[in-house]
């Protein structure tokens, strides 16, 4: 069975989608499950030296206050789910293509390590996961070759796969993250607990039968 994620890596609830994801599998009794994960940028016309978190929010979501609001909803389900998040550390809005790059130049077997190592920079220890200098040291730590991210970076060396991601998430009328394709028969939405998940995967299931 194949699982296409599709997520931003400054998207709280993909963090709280992928977990929840995640608990589904380890108790799913049915065929393996391979991921494969899929570029979508929620805000693709931020500049690549990024903008300042709380005041791009803001003007983005009617207010400081309401952004408050949200991302106070945001760390009480991510508690819920045993996710740690501390927005009070979040400085940057980065344009997120050069951390989608570190996780296509991830072997298979690292990529959900890459994903789990960028939401955790960004959201619990207030990196900013637009810069190549920060993106090269998660790389390096998860045991790839820096210097190879750092040209596929400065390059754009994943931009075809990159833009095909994102060419299929429009054919797919996606319009939010996270978004989860399972086997290419049924698609779910949003944050959804694991039990949904654990029925989707029975319904595919079935519907290859």
């Amino acid at each position: 069975m194949i699982i296409e994620v599709f997520q931003d890596t400054v998207c709280p609830w993909c963090r709280i989608g992928k977990k929840h994801l995640f608990e589904a599998i380890s108790q799913w009794e049915g065929e393996p499950v391979q991921i494969h994960y899929r570029t979508y940028q929620l805000d693709p016309h931020t500049p690549k030296s990024g903008q300042p978190f709380w005041e791009t929010m803001a003007a983005n979501k009617g207010g400081r206050a309401a952004v408050e609001q949200m991302v106070q909803h945001a760390a009480r389900a991510g508690e819920a789910a045993g996710l740690p998040f501390d927005f009070a550390k979040v400085t940057s809005w980065p344009n997120t293509l050069a951390s989608h790059t570190v996780i296509k130049c991830a072997p298979e077997e690292v990529a959900t390590k890459a994903v789990d190592a960028l939401y955790k920079a960004y959201f619990e220890d207030g990196k900013d996961i637009g810069d190549t200098e920060v993106l090269v040291a998660i790389a390096e730590e998860l045991g790839m070759n820096g210097e190879e991210v750092r040209k596929a970076i400065e390059t754009d060396a994943k931009q075809e796969e990159i833009a095909e991601d994102i060419a299929y998430a429009r054919e797919l009328q996606i319009t939010g993250v996270p978004f989860f394709v399972i086997d290419n028969k049924l698609a779910l939405s949003g944050a959804h607990p694991p039990e949904n998940f654990l029925k989707a995967f029975q319904q595919a299931l079935e519907t290859n039968e």
